[in-house]
């Protein structure tokens, strides 16, 4: 078996190095008997010739990414499953009681000291195999495994190595989103988290979040410092998670974790007068009813929940082939249907954790005297002339209507002092960075991919009162956001947060209705008055095993010799969000290195080029901005109009001539 999986592994032509850590990597897990009821399984995939589902699921470790650690569940070091999962939150706990000595506080929190202390949450995903990677005739460990019974499992591993346990009961229609967990953490005082997720990842795709004690994603070097943990995990404690409870080391936590999150999101309320605003909402299945939803709800809009999409569900049945993901316009389509029949005045739907929020406004403007109110029934129907096509507005897009709305509200209120700032990433659009400093806002905008960083600065502000260049406090803190749908609008949460932004965007249509608008106006009258800006996001995914070497050797080659030119536009300058001299300093470790592989081509034109490698899969991300003039006054309807036109078609032009470089350097696509 061995042998022909040597002889298989090295036809597939990749490195020597990769095929023998595959290659002892499977070996190890046929003899382990821990991993008995895997041995079928893999087996079969030996025998059918899988040699490129092998060397991929065994040839290196799944690593830590901006989003924590998540793949396809499987087996193999590089695949999510109960095994992946053991190392991580034996390593975790390790590294908690390691910090707990330290800090002089024990000897490293043994057996029921109840010196530690983490949260777990969970979302309602399943495994189905959907990609159908193994032999449905034979046993399978992995099929119907929870998010939940993995929860369970991690609760057993650090209760055994005498760290407290908070959680919701082990059950799919109890999961915790993702915000929630972030304000727990913080709450119930724990020195750590963990959240069983792969957020807007396929449906099969599964994943561990682990969280500190400020409620967020560990930085470089501290995620370095857990993952060398991880990788050097040796035996495994665990108990059942029945005889953990009975022990009295888990506390299950009930509805009222619920509310007092709801609690927390609902002091950004600023508008109370305007509620009239129907709103059609879809968790897709996941857990945002209970944030999203019962929020709206609890706020008094007149709330439409896509019924069909509305339970729990880690089937994700009524999605076929998507992933329940909000970024994706396809996404929508029983949202749309729904708001058809009810007039509503914006769509919104979080993935399956509730962190993301996607939404889309009607093309046209509301009907008069539409509002419907707190009271709306769900049953209105017809299709009268606002029912038109609808507008899926962008990461950025969505961004830039939040920042704006609480721009616009702390001016009224007398709370826009000059101590505000935003924070952004670097390949988040340049348009929230001209907002913010027009109302007099400071701006970190060059941060890495991930709403982690934005939380260390906010970690950093608590803490001594300054990160880097800036001397703030977390009073002081607008918004923090990224463009891929990930907004954060309070400093008591430390992660993205769909509830917060749903909020803030319903308050903002009910008002835009009240004036005779929508939030597809509103968008208008900001690039109107700042300037249009087109955003392309796009990747490139380089063919066959050796694609992630190809990935790493594009980056290299650019950093070597930029284009002189790119699509008639000469170069102005690259930036390297790696350099040591740049506004991040040097490098603390690997996983910085990593986070921090981005470059920006800034072109003539005054196009802005950044490409980023996936931390998942070998694929390049390519982000196209490509702004227009800025405007001396307002833009009029037809001017914006062809504004629009221009930066849209010069920005499709500048990703086809970027991804071309890239695939010349790189080998095909």
């Amino acid at each position: 078996m061995l042998q022909t999986a040597a002889d298989g592994l090295a036809a597939l032509g990749a490195p020597d190095e990769r095929v023998a850590a595959a290659l002892a990597a499977l070996r190890a897990w046929l003899e382990d008997d821990d991993k008995a009821a895997a041995r079928p399984q893999l087996e079969s995939l030996v025998r059918r010739g899988c040699f490129e589902e092998l060397i991929d699921a065994f040839g290196r470790s799944l690593p830590f990414g901006t989003s924590g650690r998540r793949g396809p569940v499987g087996f193999g070091p590089n695949r999510f499953s109960p095994w992946t999962l053991a190392r991580t939150v034996q390593g975790h706990a390790e590294l908690l009681k390691a910090d707990l000595a330290d800090a002089g506080a024990g000897e490293g929190g043994g057996d029921g000291d109840g010196d530690l202390h983490v949260v777990i949450g969970f979302d309602v995903r399943v495994f189905r195999d959907r990609r159908r990677v193994f032999d449905p005739d034979l046993p399978n460990p992995l099929l119907g495994l929870t998010s939940a019974a993995l929860a369970a499992q991690a609760a057993g591993i650090y209760v055994a190595n005498g760290v407290r346990v908070s959680m919701p009961p082990p059950q799919p229609e109890r999961a915790l989103s993702t915000p929630e967990l972030s304000l727990a953490v913080r709450r119930l005082g724990a020195q750590g988290g963990l959240a069983i997720t792969a957020s807007h990842n396929p449906p099969d795709d599964n994943g561990g979040k682990v969280y500190n004690a400020f409620g967020a994603q560990d930085t470089p070097p501290r995620d370095e410092i857990l993952a060398r943990r991880v990788e050097g995990v040796g035996t495994i404690r665990r108990v059942p998670f029945d005889e953990a409870c009975a022990a009295g080391r888990v506390t299950l936590l009930d509805a009222k974790v619920h509310e007092r999150y709801r609690a927390v999101v609902r002091r950004l309320a600023g508008d109370p007068e305007h509620r009239d605003a129907i709103i059609v909402f879809t968790p897709l299945h996941g857990t945002g009813g209970a944030t999203v939803g019962k929020l709206l709800e609890e706020e008094g809009f007149a709330l439409h929940g896509v019924p069909e999409q509305w339970q729990p569900d880690g089937d994700f049945p009524t999605l076929g082939d998507l992933s329940p993901n909000p970024e994706l316009p396809a996404c929508f389509a029983a949202a749309e249907a729904l708001g058809a029949q009810c007039h509503a005045d914006l769509l919104l739907a979080t993935d399956a954790d509730a962190d993301r929020l996607g939404l889309e406004v009607p093309e046209t403007r509301p009907r008069a005297g539409a509002g419907a109110g707190a009271g709306a029934s769900a049953g209105a129907t017809g299709a009268g002339p606002d029912a038109r096509p609808w507008r899926f507005v962008t990461g950025n897009e969505q961004i830039f209507l939040v920042l704006r709305a609480l721009l616009e509200r702390r001016m009224a209120t007398g709370r826009l002092d000059e101590g505000a700032f935003v924070l952004t990433t670097r390949v988040t659009s340049s348009l929230v960075g001209t907002i913010a400093r027009s109302y007099g806002c400071r701006v970190i905008d060059h941060l890495p991919t991930g709403c982690r960083s934005m939380a260390e600065v906010l970690a950093s502000l608590e803490a001594q009162g300054r990160w880097r260049e800036l001397v703030a406090s977390p009073a002081d803190f607008v918004l923090g956001a990224e463009e891929s749908h990930g907004v954060m609008v309070t400093s008591a949460l430390r992660e993205k947060d769909a509830g917060g932004a749903a909020l803030i965007l319903a308050e903002l249509a009910a008002r835009s209705k009240a004036e005779g608008r929508n939030l597809g106006d509103v968008l208008d009258s900001i690039y109107a008055r700042f300037g249009y800006v087109a955003h392309h996001t796009v990747g490139l995914t380089m063919a066959g095993e050796a694609g992630r070497r190809r990935v790493a050797e594009v980056m290299a080659s650019l950093r070597a010799e930029p284009p002189a030119a790119l699509a008639g536009s000469d170069l102005r300058r690259m930036e390297d969000l790696a350099d040591p001299d740049g506004p991040l300093g040097p490098i603390r470790s690997a996983s910085d290195a990593r986070a921090r592989d981005v470059l920006t081509l800034r072109l003539q034109d005054g196009a802005r080029l950044s490409l980023r490698p996936s931390g998942t899969e070998p694929k390049i991300k390519l982000y196209v901005e490509m702004p227009g003039a800025t405007p001396r006054a307002d833009l009029t309807p037809d001017a914006l109009a062809r504004t629009r036109e221009e930066c849209d078609a010069r920005a499709s032009v500048l990703a086809s001539s970027l991804r071309a470089l890239l695939a010349e350097r790189g080998g095909p696509a």
